[in-house]
């Protein structure tokens, strides 16, 4: 598996965060209340201290994106649905500059389809500095594909690890455990979908 050290970011003023961890905070509060989930039990169901679940509710801690994952399964939801508006009925087009960037620890995840209810895909750049990944591997129903638009990540699909480079192209069963790791030296920007929306 793939573990790091410093799977919590806590909040900085000049982050770059589109979406506040103050909204994150409001949304994961709100689905844990209409669960009717105390947040040990949350923190229990997510293997994860009470503490983390409390200072993401109160803006103070961002989780790692498979931490938010865990989270979010155990609330019966999405990270899309916990970090991101329902898209308005404005059509078709994201004009550049109008998709939400939403951090989870050090991954930035820009939004490329905005949820909607009755959605059955999700697409995403996930955006990774060098020597960032995910601190550990995550399962969920669906199908996953991707497409390296710029440097280099070793993905790992159960015990198997590739090395993926800029034009490189991937699928696999989400039921996989998967993660990534960047091994290069620049930002690694890849166009990521996946189906039903789960993530």
């Amino acid at each position: 598996m793939l573990l790091k050290s410093n799977t919590v970011a806590e909040t900085k003023p000049d982050d770059g965060v589109v979406k506040p961890l103050s909204m994150l905070g409001v949304r994961l509060k709100h689905a844990r209340l209409v669960a009717g989930l105390t947040m040990s039990q949350v923190a229990q169901k997510s293997q994860c201290s009470e503490s983390l679940i409390s200072k993401i509710e109160n803006g103070q801690a961002s989780p790692s994106l498979a931490m938010l994952h865990r989270i979010a399964s155990a609330l019966d939801t999405n990270i899309a649905v916990l970090t991101t508006e329902e898209a308005p009925m404005v059509g078709p087009i994201l004009r550049r500059g109008q998709c939400p960037v939403f951090k989870a620890g050090g991954i930035s995840l820009e939004r490329i389809t905005l949820p909607k209810r009755g959605s059955l895909m999700q697409a995403n750049i996930h955006i990774v500095p060098p020597g960032e990944e995910t601190d550990g591997l995550i399962e969920h129903i669906g199908e996953e594909v991707g497409y390296v638009l710029e440097g280099a990540l070793e993905l790992v699909l159960g015990n198997e690890r590739y090395l993926v480079q800029e034009g490189d192209a991937f699928n696999f069963s989400s039921q996989t455990p998967h993660g990534y790791r960047n091994v290069g030296k620049v930002e690694a920007k890849i166009f990521w979908v996946n189906t039903p929306a789960t993530f």
